[in-house]
């Protein structure tokens, strides 16, 4: 919202859900083509294009998801900090520290949970602690917006630096609204798959938005532009309840991230591991410890040496988020139903292709301004 303003940000967030919730019910009618079910996004691009895009779609999966799981350490750690902040304001635990232990505890919970079948019963905590969090941060918010004098919502910078700022903030927009797995999580779904898909798509960008919008829009009402990028480093309250509020967003946000973290693993444990015994036997156990501890320590030290992401979020947005949901989702279904589409159904898809690949290209440029300048500011391993 502070890049965006009021109706830029509330117009994009609007429309970033609709063209998301287009293009992956596209992306969920492809789940079945030729009598067998893709339920891996390469393997699907793989059997459309062959070899050489079933490893350009992987790439691109896996640094989307990537970047994911480094913006929840980094979001982790901001959380243990803001707690750390409440009772000792001295500097001494510093923003890499807390990074470094989210890290850790984020490995602690992958070397347990083998499959991501076992996460079931965690996917309830994640509710409770997701909806804790929310109605904390709004009621506060809503507090704090009450009391506070006139708040200032002009979008801050230059007229130049708002342009880029702004592509910067569509890109982040698009990236907020697509996991870049969607074949994965249809997978898990029960026949008949794609109708039911369908059902939880249209749930998730209307119900299932309606939290989201309502923290963002009473944080950025109650602060203005003055928002921090973590809600809870702006509001006011009771030690305790922002103290649940925090523990709530970092408990959260270490199952959140095994989720993401899934594909990889999933490749990891198919390309490399034993496959004999059970998910628990000491070899299976020792295997998980070395190879996901060795890929959540990158994560762990990208996001502690990175901890502005933001940016880098932007690029990742535009390379990776804006051609595997956008550009290759209609070209596939150009691909597969073409025979079956309509003159103006083929030109649509077409108009999606190329306007959503010249986007792309704008949001990456804008990204790398904005990574430039921000190098000039923040410094490696920085304590925000």
């Amino acid at each position: 919202m502070v890049p965006l303003g009021w109706i830029g940000g509330t117009c994009g967030l609007i429309l970033a859900a609709a063209i998301s919730m287009y293009a992956n019910a596209l992306l969920g009618r492809l789940h079945e083509i030729g009598g067998k079910r893709h339920i891996r996004y390469r393997d699907l691009a793989g059997h459309i294009y062959g070899r050489k895009m079933y490893a350009l779609t992987w790439a691109l999966q896996y640094i989307n998801l990537f970047m994911i799981n480094t913006g929840f350490i980094i979001l982790a750690g901001q959380a243990l900090k803001a707690i750390y902040v409440l009772f000792r304001d001295d500097g001494l635990l510093k923003l890499p520290y807390c990074i470094a232990l989210s890290g850790f505890v984020c490995a602690l919970f992958a070397f347990g949970i083998p499959y991501l079948s076992a996460l079931r019963i965690w996917l309830g905590f994640s509710t409770v602690f997701s909806l804790i969090y929310i109605v904390i941060a709004f009621v506060l918010s809503l507090r704090d917006g009450i009391t506070a004098p006139a708040k200032d919502y002009s979008i801050p910078g230059s007229e130049s630096t708002r342009v880029f700022t702004t592509i910067g903030a569509v890109a982040n927009l698009v990236f907020a609204y697509n996991t870049g797995m969607l074949p994965e999580i249809q997978a898990t779904i029960r026949p008949p798959v794609v109708k039911n898909m369908e059902k939880a798509l249209w749930f998730q960008f209307t119900v299932g938005s309606l939290p989201l919008y309502a923290v963002t829009f009473m944080g950025y009402w109650a602060y203005g532009s003055s928002t921090s990028s973590y809600l809870l480093n702006s509001v006011h309250g009771p030690a305790w309840i922002k103290v649940v509020a925090n523990l709530s967003a970092f408990l959260q946000t270490v199952i959140a991230l095994h989720i993401f973290a899934s594909p990889m693993y999933e490749y990891l444990d198919t390309r490399f591991g034993s496959g004999h015994g059970g998910p628990f036997a000491i070899h299976n156990v020792v295997f998980r410890v070395g190879v996901r501890g060795g890929y959540l320590a990158v994560n762990t030290l990208v996001a502690a040496m990175l901890p502005f992401l933001g940016d880098f979020m932007s690029l990742t947005g535009a390379l990776s988020t804006f051609p595997l949901t956008f550009v290759l989702a209609n070209h596939m279904y150009l691909m597969v139903k073409g025979p079956k589409l309509s003159a103006f159904q083929k030109g649509w898809h077409w108009l999606n292709v190329v306007g959503f690949s010249l986007l792309s290209v704008t949001a990456a440029a804008a990204a790398l301004r904005l990574i430039i300048l921000d190098s000039s500011t923040y410094h490696l391993f920085a304590d925000m």
